[in-house]
């Protein structure tokens, strides 16, 4: 009898024992509550939060949220993403044990929201189907192909001599007003029949410039396949740092759906700025011109986001324009270089070009595209071979030109040759050129049709070439967007077309 009660006794303490790990297991439902100890400009320091994950939301007064940045023993560095001027010491802040994600759907498009997935257009609310991390991992290596469907900007003088791919990132750099923007709003508008997605993403953009935007995308059509994200210079630095990483998770939404996404990030010199001031109030420490010592690494974990997908994840792509702002054209400045270091190329706007009236001011010498050749089209990169050399040379001899010096003719034709080049290259903003023209246009150019065409009467030469474009034979037309470079019998039906066009200008005699 008494063997029987002690295994009674020894069975209940063991029951007792598995059902206090079962409760010990079981998830808690209370949630951790922190209170504010400091508050400065966009930063809050909380304590009291001891669970707190690094990047986990926590959520304040007033339905805002905040970032941890700072995860110390003490106390917790948190970025705000909104107006805290409501927040004071002492406030609660609230875990939530999820980290920054953005709303992303189909119904995105054509909407202009915040990085928070606030809409800003009058529209009504965001609707959405699923979240999506703002920071997300880039696609492996072996999960990439090569770059070589060309992203058409409808710009000559780019798609020519610096062209740009699918999942490709070109930087574009310059000067203050020497129209960098207008590059990319051109290369958005030029995307309206290739099927391909836009995001603008403007950090920390003055209104009344991504209000002009806005206006010239409505009024080319191109709202109908782009989605607009939008931080102010008045908005706190939390929501300029965030705004490029909720812009390319959407982007990922669609490229993982199979489709082609262009992003243009204008600009990262705000972004960087921005980080910097949050960094200098987080106390972290400052390195070369204040910036933080990882300005380099957030920058290429965004833009290594880019790439152009396998077949068998969908064959989708996200190509990446960002903008970078150079000062006094000094493009050896710290973010210019990371930049160029990370991207795959860059556009460089001259403000000398730009002065002279030379529009859109890319100087070609200073621009790279490391796809190259690749990036074009069969039928057009064996019409623009020797543009770029030819263009080279003539920068080079029309400086010694300038001293007055004795030419001989050989000299001479390549000067006129090369001015000829420039005037063509020479584009109006917000009017791209379909693939077609561009391809006819520089065959000529290329040729010399242009060289008997004075200066003055080459931008209305153009234009006639341009509308004799449409009389060539469709099968000509189909091989421009083929794999196949254009025969010389082609060649010679085009250059026949060219000297009907221009028999009206050119100079006799």
């Amino acid at each position: 009898m008494e063997s029987i009660s002690i295994q009674n006794i020894l069975n209940q303490t063991l029951d007792g024992i598995n059902q206090s790990l079962e409760d010990f297991n079981h998830p808690l439902t209370t949630t951790e509550i922190g209170t504010i100890t400091s508050l400065s400009a966009g930063i809050v320091k909380v304590s009291g939060v001891p669970g707190v994950g690094f990047e986990e939301l926590l959520k304040f007064p007033g339905d805002l949220y905040g970032i941890a940045f700072n995860v110390d023993e003490e106390e917790v560095g948190v970025v705000l993403l909104g107006d805290y001027a409501h927040l004071q010491a002492g406030d609660i802040a609230e875990r939530t044990g999820r980290v920054m994600d953005v709303p992303v759907d189909d119904s995105l498009i054509g909407r202009v929201i915040t990085p928070l997935g606030e809409p800003l257009d009058n529209k009504g609310p965001v609707i959405f189907s699923k979240r999506l991390p703002i920071e997300r991992p880039s696609p492996a290596i072996v999960d990439r192909e090569p770059v070589t469907v060309p992203l058409q900007t409808g710009l000559k003088v780019v798609d020519a001599l610096i062209p740009v791919g699918r999942g490709q990132r070109e930087l574009i750099m310059g000067d203050r007003q020497t129209g960098k923007t207008a590059i990319a709003i051109d290369t958005i508008i030029n995307q309206h029949d290739q099927d391909v997605i836009c995001i603008y993403c403007a950090i920390g953009q003055r209104a009344a410039s991504v209000a002009k935007v806005v206006a010239d995308l409505r009024e080319k059509g191109a709202m109908e396949y782009t989605i607009i994200i939008v931080t102010s210079g008045n908005d706190a630095p939390g929501l300029n740092f965030i705004a490029p990483y909720a812009a390319t998770s959407i982007g990922e939404y669609f490229m993982e759906k199979g489709k082609d996404v262009l992003i243009v990030y204008d600009d990262l010199t705000h972004h960087a700025r921005a980080y910097r001031e949050l960094s200098l109030l987080l106390r972290r420490p400052p390195g070369r011109e204040a910036f933080p010592g990882d300005i380099f690494y957030i920058h290429s974990r965004l833009l290594e986001r880019s790439t152009h997908l396998c077949r068998e994840l969908g064959g989708g792509s996200l190509t990446a324009l960002p903008i970078v702002e150079t000062e006094a054209q000094n493009i050896s400045a710290y973010i210019p270089t990371n930049l160029i270091s990370i991207t795959d190329g860059q556009i460089y706007l001259s403000p000398t070009l730009f002065e002279l009236g030379v529009l859109p001011a890319v100087d070609v010498g200073m621009s790279v595209s490391r796809v190259g050749g690749k990036a074009q089209r069969p039928a057009y990169r064996s019409v623009t071979g020797a543009l770029k050399l030819a263009y080279s040379q003539f920068e080079e001899l029309e400086t010694f030109a300038k001293f007055g010096t004795r030419l001989d003719e050989h000299t001479r034709k390549i000067i006129e040759h090369g001015r000829r080049i420039r005037a063509c290259l020479k584009q109006p903003a917000s009017a791209p050129i379909t693939l077609s023209e561009q391809i006819v246009v520089l065959l000529a150019l290329t040729n010399g049709s242009f060289d008997a065409v004075p200066l003055i009467r080459m931008k209305e030469a153009e234009l006639r070439l341009r509308q004799k474009a449409t009389e060539l034979p469709e099968d000509i037309r189909k091989r421009f967007i083929s794999a196949l470079p254009l025969s010389e019998d082609d060649q010679q039906v085009i250059l026949q077309l060219t000297e009907k066009a221009l028999a009206p200008f050119t100079e006799r005699p």
